[in-house]
């Protein structure tokens, strides 16, 4: 099921949306510094159970990680966010936290008139344990797209081909023109989703999608759509000969030994198997009860339980595997299920014409409403309607898996993607970061709705040429947060931008017009040197600002210096000077 059905909102604006009401949860700031590169490993690793520190991450933000879902269990703002959780958390080869959290089983049913939940009798209940097997719901897309990918590597599919060419009834209501890649990237330009559910049978359910018309030209717009993933399925089934379930286990979880994932799981996982809804109408398509152990999606369970947008079954550990096995560039052991330049494909962007919805085939990509912190341009990742997500950062090789049973007893309980952004947060800041020069650097922090300053003591500048230099690391929320370099020459009243140019090692230097840097900037110090005005009494400041919304890994400076020729009127290095500083939401940090 789409996470935009409920609403008519995107993905997007559906966490968006939440986050600007509350949440559930307001984060304490952290100090920290920028993220170092990975720890060296084999690169191909595989997964182990080790601590923190052999990861290469910091103990505490990982318990903090788990305290912060902890929260989620209680009102998010009115209701718990999901009755359980299992968050699995890890970098290179090293699975650093696996911790379930509350109940896999708790209501029995739901009372719409009272709206509450029904629990099982106490000794009915079922905790989360660490192989808590979750219905993924979208999640599923990932495997969809890699059977896709397999397939465009072995030449039985193209990326640019028509839908149509493989299957002629689709070019029906217009669609003629829709490719493979458009249902990979959600650039189709079908809607959300259609009740297929209501067809009575296979073929009048394939009729429906004949039969549907684009509402966007294709490749002319974004909207995430269920009926992309079903149409890429029968696809593959067409050029295949083989069922979507079949090929799941032997490309994917056979290959790599995921053994706990597969479709329409057996009678006898029942009580492993986190519950999802009290499923009636009118809030469900369907009058099923208590789904557990079945596929949560309408459309989904119309098809038997097997469908391209939904119905794979999991744990934790197991999509821990298939994200370690992307890391590592599509092999997981001995065992190769991509090429390295397709998994490359699934982490590119091809959405570029459509700035906010980055996306890659089948992943997507850059999106902060879950990601948090981890975002980066090809930090790639999804979500499911049941509380799932899967999130992959290759620039820290990093991997984190948040399985929450969020529609259990019902889905009007919660809404937003707060705990996967928390938790996102948390291991974002775990990865560990060494100051450009000395022991300690200064950080903005991670705090939003915040205004940060870090401010040097007056300077003298009148008889011109003064520069400013130091070390610079940013990573913010694209164009919603933003790191300014202002001057003031009266005493802090006034406050002018004081353009700069930034370089790192191997890159052309790059123009700050503005004194503004926002966005990505590679999670790499950066050199950065801005001309003075002259004055005699001239004041600096690095003002850190984030919106209510998300945040990036934050800002850090380091190493400030400012002279004039061969004087310098201001060096962090010195103890005296260094203690000048004022910080307001800036910390010095070590790590």
């Amino acid at each position: 099921m789409g996470e935009e059905m409920t609403t008519g909102l995107t993905r997007r604006q559906l966490g968006t949306r939440t986050l600007a009401l509350g949440g559930a949860l307001a984060l304490t700031p952290f100090p920290a510094g920028p993220a170092v590169a990975a720890p060296a490993a084999s690169s191909h690793p595989t997964l182990r159970h080790g601590s923190p520190e052999r990861a290469g991450l910091l103990p505490a933000h990982l318990r903090q990680l788990v305290a912060d879902a902890e929260r989620f269990l209680g009102p998010s703002p009115k209701y718990p966010w999901y009755a359980g959780a299992v968050l699995l958390a890890g970098r290179g080869g090293v699975v650093a936290l696996h911790e379930p959290i509350g109940m896999a089983v708790r209501y029995a049913a739901y009372d719409e008139k009272t709206d509450t939940g029904v629990e099982f009798p106490a000794g009915e209940q079922i905790p989360m344990t660490e192989d808590t097997v979750f219905d993924l719901a979208s999640v599923s897309k990932l495997f969809t797209s890699i059977l896709a990918v397999q397939q465009i590597e072995r030449g039985t599919l193209e990326l640019e081909a028509t839908v149509a060419s493989y299957l002629p009834d689709f070019a029906g209501g217009g669609k003629q023109d829709i490719t493979v890649r458009q249902l990979l990237t959600h650039t189709s330009g079908f809607r959300a989703w259609i009740p297929l559910y209501n067809a009575p049978t296979y073929e009048e359910k394939l009729q429906l999608i004949w039969n549907e018309a684009p509402i966007d030209p294709p490749g002319t717009a974004y909207l995430y759509s269920d009926l992309n993933l079903i149409s890429l399925q029968l696809v593959l089934e067409k050029i295949t000969a083989r069922t979507l379930d079949a090929l799941l286990h032997d490309e994917i979880t056979a290959p790599l030994g995921m053994h706990r994932t597969r479709f329409n799981p057996p009678a006898s996982w029942k009580p492993r198997i986190a519950a999802t809804e009290d499923a009636r109408k009118p809030w469900s398509g369907l009058d099923r009860g208590l789904v557990w152990g079945e596929v949560h999606d309408e459309n989904a369970f119309s098809f038997g339980g097997v469908a391209g947008h939904a119905g794979v079954f999991s744990n934790a550990w197991d999509l821990a595997v298939l994200g370690r096995t992307l890391l590592n560039g599509g092999r997981y052991g001995r065992e190769r299920i991509l090429r390295p330049e397709s998994v490359e494909l699934m982490f590119t962007d091809f959405n570029t014409a459509f700035p906010g919805d980055e996306h890659g085939l089948g992943f997507e990509l850059y999106q902060h409403w879950y990601m948090g912190a981890m975002a980066t341009p090809r930090t790639a990742g999804h979500t499911g309607f049941t509380g799932t997500s899967l999130v992959l950062d290759p620039t820290t090789d990093s991997f984190l898996v948040v399985l929450g049973n969020s529609v259990h007893p019902v889905r009007s309980w919660r809404s937003g993607s707060a705990p996967r952004v928390a938790a996102a947060n948390n291991l974002a800041r775990a990865v560990p970061v060494r100051p450009a020069q000395g022991r300690t650097a200064w950080y903005s922090g991670m705090a939003s709705a915040t205004t940060a300053t870090l401010t040097l003591p007056a300077l003298d500048t009148s008889l011109g040429g003064a520069r400013l230099r130091c070390a610079l690391w940013w990573d913010t929320e694209p164009r919603a947060d933003a790191l300014v370099l202002e001057s003031s020459a009266d005493g802090g009243d006034t406050w002018q931008p004081v353009p700069f140019t930034t370089a790192r090692h191997g890159e052309e230097p790059e123009a700050h017009p503005a004194g503004l840097a926002t966005g990505w900037s590679g999670r790499v110090w950066h050199r950065l040197t801005a001309d003075l005005p002259p004055t005699p009494r001239l004041t600096l400041r690095w003002r850190y600002t984030t919106d209510r919304l998300y945040v990036g890994r934050g800002a850090y400076v380091d190493a400030l210096r400012a002279e004039a020729g061969d004087t310098v009127l201001f060096d962090e290095a010195r103890p005296a000077d260094a203690a000048r500083i004022t910080a307001t939401g800036w910390t010095a940090s070590a790590d």
